[in-house]
């Protein structure tokens, strides 16, 4: 598994695409800056592992409980960015009208990035991550592309993230669209 940073970096990635679906660029500022923290959920295992039956990538290492996790913490991560950002100029009308699903979403989508990057990552140190589970029985792919706690893995998966997003504001917002270039023509 990588560290923290890398698995906010994950989410960062995993979030960026968002920027094609957000029209308005300080909603999607405000969206991932509320929702790549989320990116660190599934870890809520470390701080339960006293109780009998919980291991670290155990069950909530698995799309089952970024599901769960989503409909529970989404909402309450909707109405706080609608409490937050609501009114202002960083949230748009649209996305305070959306703002519970915009919850839901960037808590699963963060949640998930969490599990694939300790897919990426953990296998030889670690207990294997079984992602569909109760569905299937076991790790449903072996990966081990990255060293545990590596820090390069680690500061490269953050990157990864910030660029991710560069590039899909790039593609949403930076470059003039078709559109307008045929308008001036």
């Amino acid at each position: 598994m990588v560290d923290v940073l890398g698995h906010l970096g994950m989410a960062l990635l995993w979030l960026s695409p968002a920027w094609l679906f957000i029209d308005d660029q300080r909603t999607g500022l405000a969206f991932l800056g509320s929702a790549f923290w989320f990116g660190m959920l599934p870890d809520v295992d470390l701080v339960l592992q006293g109780f009998d039956g919980i291991h670290h990538h155990g069950v909530f290492h698995t799309l089952l409980f970024a599901a769960a996790g989503a409909a529970l913490v989404g909402p309450l991560l909707g109405l706080a960015m609608r409490r937050l950002f609501g009114g202002t100029d960083w949230f748009s009308q649209q996305a305070t009208d959306h703002a519970i699903g915009l919850g839901v979403v960037g808590v699963f989508v963060a949640s998930v990035a969490h599990v694939f990057a300790d897919m990426l990552s953990a296998p030889d140190t670690s207990t294997r991550i079984e992602p569909l589970w109760p569905l299937v029985e076991g790790p449903i792919v072996y990966m081990d592309v990255l060293y545990y706690k590596s820090f390069w893995a680690t500061i490269g998966l953050f990157v990864a993230g910030i660029v991710g997003n560069l590039a899909f504001w790039y593609l949403a917002h930076g470059r003039p669209s078709r559109r307008a270039m045929t308008d001036t023509a």
